[in-house]
């Protein structure tokens, strides 16, 4: 893969899908900065096998998405890959007595910073003629998952903002797609009821839960020249859960 020296901008880059992803990124030599608020980023950004870049990045306050960007191109360059991995679950309750503000909160971090952070690193892509963007939402928003209604609707407006963004930009090289994971075992746990892990874990066909390195191969391919062109696509990692 043509990636070495590119610059890719990696959300939510502490631990998890956005490690995992960082980590295969700087493996193939790209220059990675890693926006999180998490500030065990640092040390993550530092073991990497290319040394990254922590940024301290709010993706739910767009001046915050906006000095980290400009932080990424003063120091690495102009990102040309983005992969939005930062997101929450909140909590497990029925929709009539789900609290307000954990609302507010799944639907800031997970929809808002998406659309702030695919926003602000566009227009340098256009203006470099390349680029690929990786959104990660959730075979929850393709589904929709009992007691975890903000989660839900979030991610499946990421799956809509993906379609309409990777339309604005199909006649440029700049590739637009996300990925629908089902549940893999990483802090995000830490959130649900073991009901509610117990019953997504029932809902995988594969009888496991996603390994983060497998998600990190299918993601890192869609942010390679490779994916020439495909773009406004929603590519499973649901283990056979995914019915379209």
């Amino acid at each position: 893969m043509q990636m070495k020296d590119q610059v890719a901008v990696v959300t939510g880059a502490a631990q998890g899908i956005g490690l995992a992803v960082s980590t295969l990124l700087a493996a193939r030599g790209v220059r990675v900065a890693g926006w999180d608020i998490d500030p065990t980023h640092t040390t993550a950004m530092a073991g990497l096998p290319r040394p990254g870049t922590a940024i301290s990045c709010d993706i739910t306050d767009l001046a915050s998405v906006e000095a980290a960007h400009a932080a990424t191109c003063e120091q690495l360059g102009v990102p040309t890959i983005l992969v939005n991995s930062a997101g929450i679950a909140g909590p497990n309750a029925p929709v009539e007595t789900y609290d307000v503000d954990a609302w507010h909160q799944v639907i800031d971090i997970n929809l808002n910073g998406t659309f702030y952070v695919n926003r602000v690193c566009v227009p340098g892509m256009k203006a470099q003629g390349y680029g690929r963007i990786l959104n990660i939402a959730s075979i929850a928003g393709k589904e929709g998952n009992p007691n975890a209604s903000a989660y839900s609707a979030s991610k499946a407006a990421v799956i809509g903002l993906t379609k309409s963004l990777g339309k604005e930009l199909a006649d440029m090289d700049i590739a637009v797609n996300c990925v629908t994971p089902a549940a893999a075992r990483t802090r995000i746990f830490d959130q649900m009821s073991a009901e509610h892990i117990d019953y997504m874990l029932s809902k995988i066909p594969r009888g496991r839960f996603l390994e983060v390195k497998e998600a990190a191969e299918m993601i890192v391919w869609a942010v390679s020249p490779e994916n020439s062109f495909t773009t406004g696509a929603v590519f499973d990692l649901s283990g056979g859960r995914a019915t379209y």
